[in-house]
């Protein structure tokens, strides 16, 4: 077996969400369901980790979220809605 030596990895990485918050990017102000999940209560979380800048691709002030629970033919979805409002300036 042979190594390859190639360098450091590169810096940012193509995650779904580095993916995500690229598409929010070229549709200012616009929400999007961003994800689906199995309650509410985890929504809730990816909502707040998207608002907080937990995850790297989404800046801390640059994304807002919010979590809802929708009904569409009798069928309850929980949902992660989002979009890009900018870097807040240090005024």
């Amino acid at each position: 077996m042979s190594v390859v030596f190639t360098g450091p990895p590169p810096r940012s990485r193509n995650t779904k969400h580095a993916l995500i918050a690229m598409e929010l990017a070229d549709r200012p102000g616009e929400w999007a369901v961003v994800q689906r999940l199995a309650s509410i209560t985890r929504a809730s979380s990816a909502a707040q980790a998207i608002r907080s800048g937990r995850l790297a691709a989404y800046p801390g002030g640059a994304f807002e979220a919010v979590a809802r629970s929708v009904v569409e033919q009798g069928r309850v979805e929980h949902r992660v809605y989002a979009r890009f409002v900018g870097a807040k300036s240090a005024a």
